[in-house]
């Protein structure tokens, strides 16, 4: 099946990929600032980072695939300037030392979050959102997203000269195996603990990152040159996300809901406290501007092109659920039938 390297190998979705990969029969090799106790057996684990040429030139010696997930996923930093260094000019190396080892194929991991215009008006903005979108850098909010939305570009125009990349762009991935704690796992631990009172209800895409990791893979056997496909599940506000987690363990769980002016005020002075404590805010201004709006998406083009599916979010969520209490994440008992 040949060589396929995988950065940011250690991550959410980069761990189940690379566990595919190795059930597929290729030989994976990964790239991380992080380390993988229990990775799968044979898997080259070489901690490095993508900023750095040598260690990307070694890294896609011989590779006929590469991955590159490898990015700050966080929605705020201490400081805002390392997104653009990992996200953009990580990406940068990744394609520039790909192009010279002449690979087969790249698949580069983008996000929903770039597709989402924050000047839309009502109409538009109540529309899904799918791969036609053709936004200006103006159109998206904050470090994290702008930072991802350069990299995008800069996939796009490589592959425009003859370089083989395919782009993916996940929504909200949830579900097991979140060794650092994304975005999303850490908006599940808030409201699975009580530490989150109160919500603000706004429409959004969960997918399960079993289910994207199979995206990468068909992505780079099915998808074609320079095209976007849209990795998501289901379309749904989280209101219902909460009636799903109250259902299913138990617990007391946020249902107040806030306006979206109040969130804003409690974005901006969390973010401001963070900046004296350098600790994430409770609610990062970036969360709150993309949850002004509906963020659901048209994932068919994924469907129809590369064969893709999802499991149902229900369990998607328990099997998350059940692993963050097996990891001691959970502070609740949860109902008996679920655990």
């Amino acid at each position: 099946m040949g060589t396929a390297l995988v950065t940011g190998g250690c991550g959410f979705i980069g761990r189940h990929l690379t566990t595919l990969l190795v059930q597929r029969g290729y030989d994976v090799r990964v790239l991380d600032l992080q380390d993988w106790p229990g990775a799968p057996a044979g898997v080259d684990i070489r901690k490095g980072s993508i900023l750095d040429r040598d260690t990307m030139a070694s890294a896609v010696e011989g590779v006929q695939l590469v991955f590159h997930l490898a990015a700050n996923p966080n929605l705020w930093a201490p400081d805002p300037r390392t997104f653009h260094q990992v996200n953009y000019e990580g990406t940068c190396r990744v394609l520039e030392a790909a192009a010279k080892a002449g690979v087969e194929r790249i698949v580069y991991t983008s996000t929903e979050s770039i597709l989402k215009n924050i000047n839309a008006r009502n109409g538009e903005a109540a529309a899904l959102i799918d791969e036609s979108v053709e936004l200006a850098i103006g159109d998206v909010w904050g470090a994290y997203c702008r930072s991802k939305y350069l990299a995008e570009r800069e996939a796009l125009a490589a592959a425009k000269t003859g370089l083989p990349v395919v782009i993916v762009n996940p929504t909200m991935p949830v579900g097991p195996g979140d060794g650092l704690i994304t975005p999303p796992t850490r908006m599940l631990i808030g409201f699975l603990n009580g530490a989150t009172p109160a919500y603000l209800d706004c429409e959004f895409n969960l997918v399960d990152a079993r289910d994207a990791a199979n995206g990468h893979l068909l992505a780079a056997e099915r998808g074609r040159i320079g095209e976007r496909y849209i990795l998501g599940g289901e379309n749904l506000a989280l209101g219902h996300v909460l009636d799903l987690l109250r259902e299913m363990t138990g617990l007391p769980i946020a249902r107040t809901r806030v306006p979206y002016a109040l969130a804003y005020v409690a974005g901006w002075i969390s973010e401001s406290l963070s900046r004296l404590t350098k600790r994430p805010p409770i609610a990062p201004l970036t969360g709150v501007m993309l949850a002004r709006s509906s963020m659901a998406f048209d994932s068919r083009k994924a469907r129809r092109e590369l064969g893709w599916h999802t499991r149902p979010l229900r369990q998607s969520l328990q099997d998350a659920v059940l692993d963050l209490q097996s990891r001691g994440l959970l502070h609740r008992s949860l109902r008996p039938q679920l655990a």
